[in-house]
């Protein structure tokens, strides 16, 4: 029994210890390549009726996505947002993305 008797919690003895340890955060390692070494491809999805343009794999630094992200939204005029490998545009405007990424010396599959 406890000498006092307004302590509050559990005794849990000398054994015990707490799982809180600290959690470690692993980046991944990310293949940067050149815009003619890439390979990319086009898909559209139609979001809450409404459509969205994706472009991916892109093999470049975080940096370098969220700059080639702001180029291509004041090109294209339209807004955009960056997912993983991934950007995404709203809006059907797969030609003019693909002719300006083309512009820019990326390459799609065929």
């Amino acid at each position: 029994m406890k000498e006092n008797l307004f302590e509050m919690g559990a005794d849990i003895g000398d054994g015990w210890s707490s799982d809180n340890k600290e959690k470690t955060v692993t980046k991944k390692k990310v293949e940067i390549k050149p815009p003619q070494k890439h390979q990319l491809y086009l898909a559209k999805e139609k979001r809450r009726g409404k459509i969205v343009t994706i472009v991916k794999p892109f093999h470049l630094a975080r940096q370098e996505l969220k700059a080639l992200l702001k180029t291509l939204k004041k090109k294209l005029g339209t807004g955009g947002t960056l997912k993983e490998e991934s950007l995404e545009f709203q809006g059907d405007i797969p030609d003019k993305l693909r002719t300006t990424l083309e512009e820019m010396h990326y390459r799609f599959r065929v």
